[in-house]
């Protein structure tokens, strides 16, 4: 089969980007994660976005593989420094990253997804994108590498897991240019929009509610250790862990028991 490369020029030159001191698209490597990573240990390195054609060694959480066959995904990672942040609110840059997915693929491919806690981009029940964010550097203005896989031109022999999906498969709008550029502005929007808030979460967290799957239902969570709650999702908390009763999860993998997955 084959499929269209990222177009470079058009996509450097879409709107909403100004954000972005550099936008790379490689052929293939084996993490855009890690390689934005090592770059943040040069303190002068902040807003790059690094995409990949082919990512052979990608990760989803729990260290899960996260493959595909080369130009049927968007592999996309983002480097952001946050300064004078709350440690205890960085988890937030991974949900507000779903939350610009959800409204990048609303706007522009065609198809209504939703988040499953703390950051899966579900379409119909089925899993459509992953986000990991990792702290590359610690102190007074942290650095985080946010990465995002989304399932874009896979056929169903080529989806990595039985209860994955594509927007192909959803007869969405597969364009990865189109789409790379939308959840790029999406995502400089909000990160700007958070930091002129001096990283408040209030808006955040109404903003995550109302595009949760998972808040309002009966879940199962496998926490560290062995421990499984079961109990309806209330809410998140300001620090974005999902309280189930009246517990707070902050890790573990959550089960929609409506849909089993």
């Amino acid at each position: 089969m084959t499929r269209a490369p990222i177009d470079v020029s058009s996509l450097r030159g879409s709107p909403g980007l100004s954000f972005y001191e550099r936008i790379d698209v490689v052929e293939s490597t084996g993490s855009t994660n890690a390689d934005l990573v090592a770059r943040a240990q040069d303190p002068a390195v902040d807003r790059q976005a690094l995409l990949a054609e082919e990512q052979v060694s990608g990760r989803g959480r729990h260290a899960r593989a996260w493959v595909s066959p080369p130009r049927a995904q968007i592999s996309l990672s983002i480097l952001v420094r946050l300064p004078g942040i709350d440690p205890s609110a960085l988890g937030w840059l991974s949900l507000l990253t779903g939350i610009a997915v959800v409204d990048a693929l609303r706007g522009t491919a065609g198809v209504a997804p939703e988040l499953k806690w703390p950051n899966d981009v579900l379409l119909d029940g089925r899993k459509l994108a992953g986000i990991l964010a990792e702290v590359a550097v610690t102190g007074i203005a942290p650095a985080v590498v946010v990465g995002i896989g989304l399932n874009v031109d896979l056929d169903q022999s080529e989806l990595p897991v039985a209860h994955a999906t594509s927007l192909a498969l959803a007869g969405g709008d597969t364009d990865r240019t189109a789409l790379s550029a939308a959840i790029l502005a999406e995502f400089a929007r909000r990160f700007t929009a958070w930091e002129r808030a001096g990283w408040d979460t209030t808006d955040l967290i109404a903003e995550y509610r109302n595009r949760c799957a998972t808040i309002g239902i009966e879940v199962r969570a496998e926490l560290p250790g062995g421990t499984v709650l079961t109990g309806v999702a209330g809410g998140v908390d300001d620090t974005g862990r999902l309280l189930i009763g009246e517990r707070a999860v902050s890790a573990g993998d959550v089960t929609h028991l409506r849909g089993q997955y």
